[in-house]
């Protein structure tokens, strides 16, 4: 009797792309409006962070008090974001 080997195929890493928008002083510390970020499937908004703080060192301050918006409802950091996502990150809301 001859055992054949398995072959397991390989595991397929999916990206997905999602687009930021910044407002307000976070788009002055990015220096634009918009990013398109790719991401690996299943990211959440706190990578999504990471990865933005990488690419715009001087957002890093404001880690801690930005606020995040997928679509048009705010989300915690934990949120699993989808292909096509919309993520907005805008400073905190002052009154007066």
């Amino acid at each position: 009797m001859v055992r054949q080997k398995k072959i397991h195929a390989p595991r397929i890493i999916r990206n997905m792309t999602v687009t930021v928008q910044f407002y307000s002083y976070c788009k002055d510390l990015t220096g634009c409006a918009q990013a398109v970020e790719k991401l690996p499937a299943g990211a959440t908004i706190e990578s999504l962070l990471q990865q933005l703080h990488a690419r715009f060192p001087r957002l890093v301050p404001m880690r801690n008090s930005t606020l995040i918006a997928v679509g048009v409802d705010y989300q915690p950091r934990s949120h699993v974001l989808k292909e096509g996502d919309e993520v907005s990150l805008f400073p905190p809301v002052q009154g007066g």
